[in-house]
């Protein structure tokens, strides 16, 4: 396993538990790790995590089973996401449980003075957040997002470059944005 740069003492934030053989590689895999939950983030066994960018918030909560495969995704969590086994992810997909930030326009502005260097202990204004599962099996294609509440089957087929913002069926294909049923899989 290769540790990123942030860690050169060799370890893994603590509340990171990771199966046997699995390999987490690249620099920024915990830049925007800032969970708080012990474990925080659990992933399987026999996994291969390559240039995923885990962006977790104090709260989060994240879980990937075995014999999974992501290359290059993005996955930001607020509140929970839950991924079953044999799991595959393209790259550039991004899995996201929230909005991260509020949508009215005074609140988004509220919150990025929240986030400045002067907030000062500021809190930031609430936002959206719904907990997304992956089922077994899944296969998400290249550049494909993952909304939040959302629920993917077991054997579905996300199609490259798909906004998923709702349910899939079990061994459905989906694709477009917004996605939508093209086929089984």
């Amino acid at each position: 396993m290769e540790i990123p740069d942030q860690y050169p003492d060799g370890k893994l934030p603590p509340n990171v538990v990771l199966g046997h053989h699995t390999l987490v590689r690249g620099a920024l895999a915990f830049k925007r790790f800032h969970a708080l939950r012990d474990p925080a983030l659990v992933i399987g066994a026999f996994c291969t995590m390559d240039g995923v960018v885990f962006a977790l918030g104090s709260n989060a909560r994240m879980s990937i089973g075995d014999y999974c495969h992501f290359t290059n995704a993005v996955m930001l969590c607020e509140a929970e996401i839950t991924i079953g086994h044999h799991v595959f992810i393209g790259w550039n997909a991004t899995i996201t449980d929230s909005d991260f930030h509020p949508l009215p326009p005074g609140e988004r502005i509220e919150d990025a003075i929240a986030l400045s260097p002067l907030a000062n202990g500021r809190r930031r204004p609430a936002f959206a957040m719904a907990p997304i599962v992956i089922e077994d099996e899944a296969w998400i294609g290249p550049m494909a997002a993952i909304l939040k509440g959302v629920r993917i089957g077991a054997g579905a087929i996300i199609e490259p470059g798909s906004v998923v913002t709702q349910d899939v069926p079990s061994r459905s294909r989906v694709m477009g944005n917004p996605a939508r049923v093209i086929g089984e899989s």
